[in-house]
Formats: C-alpha cells, structure tokens, sequence
C-alpha cells in the first residue's frame, strides 16, 4: 500500500509538472514573446518602413548627390507637409538616431527634389554614378528661354528633368534655374518622341505640367528618416507656392515680328519714360509685396508686355491690378511714405474703387480694383476730367508669373481675352488703344 501510494504521488508530481511546463510554454509563446517583439520593433524601428522601396531609393539618392557634390533640396510637397507637421521632432532628431521609419516611406510613386543648376560642378558624371548604382535614369532638355530676345531666338538647350527610377519608385529632379528677377525657374516636362512613355506614370508628376516660378528659399539641414537632407527653411511657404507656380513666358517671337512691322521707338524721350517706368513699376511691388497684396499687370503695361515685350513708350502711366479682396486699408500711406502721393481716388472699396499716384518725372501709377461676380469679373472707370464712369467686364481669369523688365510680376493667364476685354475693339498687331482706357 505505501508502494502504491508512493507511485500515484510521484505520477501526480510528474504530471503536474508537465502541465506547469505546458502552461509556461503557451504563456511566453502567446503573450510574453508577443511583448518582446514589440518593444523590440519599437527600439529598432518599423523594419518593414526601413526595407520599403521608396526609402531604399531615397536613401540611394541622398549618397550619390551627396557624394557627387550634387546641390539638390527636398521639394516633395506630400513629404514636406508631414515634416512641417512634426517640425519639432525632426528638428530635434540627430543622424543615426531615428528609430521609426515615419516619411520617406509613406507610399508613393514618386519623390521630388530640386536641383540648383546654378551651383552645380558635375553637370552629367553623376548620371552614369546613378546607373551603376541600378537607377535607370532619363533626362528632359528643351531651348533655353532666358537667351530668347527681339534681335535673335535662342537654340541652345538646358537640362529641366531628370527622373531616376529604382524598381518600383522613382526620384524626380527638378532643374531650377536662376532667372534675372532673382528667383528660381523650372520648364515644362514635355516628352519627346524617343522617351517610352510606361518608364514611369508621368501623369501622376506634381512637377512639370507646366513651367513654374518660385521665390528662391532658405534652406536648411535636418535629419529624416535618418537621411540627412536640405529642405526650404519655410516648408509649408513652399507648398502653398506650388499651386500658383505656373510662369508664362513673353512671346518674344511675336514681339519680333510686331517690331518688323512697326520700328520701335528708341528715341531719348522713349528710353527715358521706360527707365522711369521701370523704376515705378519696381516700387511699386516693392511696396504691395510688403503689405502682402497681390497684384497683376493690367491694361496698358499687360498690353505692352503681351505685345512687345516691354514698356509701351507711349503710354505715360504704369497700370496694376489688384483683387478688391485684398485691400487694405493702409495702402495710400504706405505709397505716401514711399515716395508716390496720391494724385486722385475714385469710387469706393464697396464700388468702382481706383487709385492714382504720382511718380517722378510725370509717370503715373495707376491701379484698378477688380470686382467678382457669378460669372464674370469687372472693374470700374472715371475720366479725370469730365467725371463720366465706365464699368468693364472681364472673362474670369487666373494668375500667371511672367518676367518683364527683370522682374517677376503676375500676369492673367488668359491674357489675350483679358485684353480683348480691356480694348474692345482694338488690333492688338499695331499700336494704339481704345480711348476710353
């Protein structure tokens, strides 16, 4: 009896223990090593956001550009968002020290960067690097605009895309060139017929439908995603730019073919009124652009620039727009204290309102407020000397950046409609205007 009970304790002591064993077992299986593997994912990081596509080809990028002393800048709008959104992690984070792979490995197609043409050393070694690197890479050239003139049209082409693909994602590098306004320009991405239009989905580009304008930003280092990369100082100022990037050029071959059948005038006095309606026109959006009025160039001088190229020597005035949404009440002070005291006003902020300073040497700053309905625009007029009002409907229109006379100012995009609408009437292929402009 006492073997017997001692061989049933003993069954039930082995027994026992094997279930505690088991239980041990499905414990750490279930929960323990569930806990460990996520502290472990939380110290080293998301391995499947460090292994994705788009930060490996990102990654790759950085140390070809880095190494071939390539100077480019972040310019992704959706990338840049997200940093602006965590600025103060980002800022505060140190290279190597990232554990979580937050930016560069969200999904997408592509990622944007810009090149500074301009400081560039290596203009195409670095290419060939990028290939043996396993990026396939295909470059966007086009005529050089800034060399484009009355007397000759140039030829000479410049580099305006790069788009190097790495497997599934691709890096697109955007050319900025330096403009004589001091900014920063970019071309069109158009294809030409030998580029295999399945190399990447060009239609889902954020950059190059059409050529852009930006102000030229300050840029500064930080680390993301641990890469250490430059992105504008201003991050969510350069989004809010891309959408109202778009640039128009002047159409300096029809201006050629204006100017062999009416000889330009390049007497003393032409030049003279030019120079001081340059000046003007210069102080003018030195001072709207600091009290943050947008403006545009209207009548007279949007006719000059659209027909010409240039100042109509004729005109005798310097001729804006503005948005009657964007006045401010605080605008004839601060052209006073510029130095343009204020000739005449007519109307009212609430109808018809224009403004009208004087410049030196009898050149005049005129600027009309616009007005928006349903489905038109318009602006109201008065004759200085009889008092009588006129009121002009516009198609709707957008803004568009242009160069004229070495400075970057907004144009209508519908130009030629906005100017048939100004001069009803009038043969925009010789000179003159309505007499009621």
């Amino acid at each position: 009896m006492s073997r017997i009970n001692k061989n049933v304790v003993l069954a039930l002591l082995t027994l026992t223990s094997s279930a505690f064993l088991l239980f041990q077992l499905y414990y750490y299986k279930h929960y323990l090593s569930a806990k460990n593997a996520a502290g472990l994912s939380k110290s080293k990081g998301s391995r499947i956001g460090f292994d994705s596509i788009q930060w490996r080809a990102v990654k790759k990028f950085i140390m070809l550009t880095s190494n071939q002393n390539v100077p480019v800048f972040l310019i992704d709008p959706l990338i840049l968002e997200l940093i602006n959104k965590n600025f103060e992690q980002v800022k505060n984070t140190s290279y190597g020290s990232t554990s979580e792979c937050k930016f560069f490995c969200v999904p997408r197609d592509f990622t944007a960067f810009a090149l500074q043409y301009h400081l560039r050393k290596n203009e195409e070694g670095w290419i060939q690097v990028a290939e043996n690197m396993g990026f396939q890479c295909i470059k966007i050239e086009s005529k050089d605009p800034r060399l484009d003139g009355i007397d000759s049209l140039s030829g000479t082409e410049i580099p305006l895309h790069y788009i190097c693909k790495l497997a599934t994602h691709a890096i697109h590098l955007i050319v900025f060139h330096e403009r004589s306004g001091n900014y920063l320009w970019h071309g069109h991405l158009r294809l030409k017929e030998h580029i295999d239009r399945k190399f990447v989905p060009f239609r889902k580009l954020r950059f190059g439908r059409y050529p852009g304008a930006f102000d030229r930003p300050e840029l500064q280092q930080v680390t993301v995603d641990g890469l250490e990369v430059l992105i504008p100082k201003d991050p969510m100022y350069f989004v809010e730019e891309i959408p109202h990037s778009r640039f128009i050029e002047c159409r300096y071959k029809e201006a050629r073919a204006f100017f062999q059948q009416y000889l330009d005038d390049n007497t003393v006095e032409a030049m003279a009124f030019r120079k001081s309606a340059k000046e003007l026109l210069q102080l003018a959006a030195k001072t709207l652009n600091k009290l943050g009025i947008p403006f545009w160039l209207s009548s007279g001088t949007c006719l000059g620039w659209y027909r010409q190229c240039n100042i109509i020597p004729y005109s005798k005035d310097v001729d804006l727009g503005i948005f009657i949404q964007d006045y401010k009440s605080d605008i004839i002070l601060a052209f006073q204290d510029a130095g343009l005291p204020l000739k005449h006003k007519f109307g009212k902020v609430e109808d018809s309102l224009e403004l009208s300073f004087q410049g030196k040497d009898d050149v005049k700053l005129d600027i009309f407020f616009f007005y928006e309905e349903t489905d038109h625009m318009w602006n109201g007029g008065t004759q200085a000397k009889t008092g009588k009002k006129f009121k002009y409907l516009f198609p709707k229109f957008t803004l568009c950046w242009t160069e004229f006379v070495d400075m970057k100012v907004h144009v209508p995009c519908e130009t030629l409609e906005y100017i048939e609408a100004n001069y009803d009437g009038v043969s925009l292929c010789r000179p003159g205007w309505s007499a009621v402009a």
